[in-house]
């Protein structure tokens, strides 16, 4: 009963911050940096927004045992989250320079996600 709530937890708390990076926003409601404008990016070019394949399930992984539940980013892409959500700096690809990334928080807690723990939480000792 316990994992299963804490399940369900995990998958509301994961809903939330797919939704947060949709918006490109953090979880307290600002907004992220937008990304840099060269000759190659200039509006029309980009083909999509930041972090689209980052939020789905097969990447932004969402699990829970008995004691605990934990959304976390899968291996192959928890790089690429750290440098964003910290700010970083990392090569655009082998041959290219070193370029300092703004910071974009990925995933947090904020009253709303607070809120729908405890909801659920009250919902399943019900």
């Amino acid at each position: 009963m316990r994992t299963k709530m804490l399940r369900e937890v995990a998958r509301d708390v994961r809903r939330i911050q797919q939704n947060n990076i949709t918006l490109q926003r953090s979880p307290d409601g600002t907004a992220w940096e937008p990304r840099r404008v060269t000759a190659r990016t200039k509006p029309g070019r980009i083909r999509r927004k930041m972090f689209t394949k980052l939020k789905t399930a097969k990447y932004l992984m969402a699990q829970a045992d008995d004691n605990e539940a934990v959304i976390a980013f899968k291996n192959d892409v928890q790089r690429i989250a750290l440098v964003h959500h910290y700010g970083l700096r990392d090569k655009i690809n082998k041959s290219r320079k070193v370029i300092k990334y703004p910071v974009r928080i990925l995933i947090g807690v904020n009253k709303e996600t607070i809120d729908i723990v405890l909801t659920r939480m009250i919902e399943f000792l019900s």
